[in-house]
């Protein structure tokens, strides 16, 4: 007998995971085209992100990218944890630590930090604290998200 082909990609169910996993990404380095493409999509044409010419009276003299943009990376570099058993997202805090750059390489860092069934169905919560880690080594974002996941024990919340 043949054995089941396993898809690659999905996400654990809420209740495969146990409060300190522990999970790093893999890295992604964030381009002038990123910050351009985000800069027209959110409309935040604040002159530290759009202005190349006048630099010496900012703040940031480096080609910064908005937090915005860093953090919308990080939740697409998590996506192998979610693909397939996120169902909803929930809350979050949220931290800058420290600018990000044009050319900088951004990794996230996902510690598991709460883990509860839910009181209806094949559900249960999780909260992930999520560091975005810059190629110095340097933490440069840090959020806390609460997040609905599915089940692994079949019915309605199973893949």
């Amino acid at each position: 007998m043949e054995k089941e082909i396993k898809l690659l990609g999905m996400g654990p169910f809420w209740d495969e995971l146990s409060v300190g996993d522990r999970y790093r990404t893999v890295a992604r380095t964030l381009t002038e085209t990123d910050l351009v493409n985000f800069i027209n999509l959110s409309w935040l044409t604040e002159e530290l992100f759009t202005n190349t010419q006048e630099r010496k009276n900012m703040a940031i003299k480096g080609r910064v990218v908005p937090a915005g943009l860093v953090y919308s990376c990080a939740e697409g570099l998590l996506l192998p944890m979610l693909q397939g058993t996120g169902l909803a997202f929930l809350n979050a805090t949220l931290d800058v630590k420290g600018p990000t750059f044009v050319g900088d390489t951004i990794h996230v860092e996902c510690k598991v930090t709460e883990v509860r069934e839910t009181s209806k169905g094949n559900r249960g919560l999780v909260r992930t604290e999520n560091k975005v880690v810059n190629q110095k080594g340097e933490t440069v974002l840090l959020y806390s998200p609460l997040r609905m996941m599915k089940g692994s024990k079949g019915g309605a919340g199973h893949r």
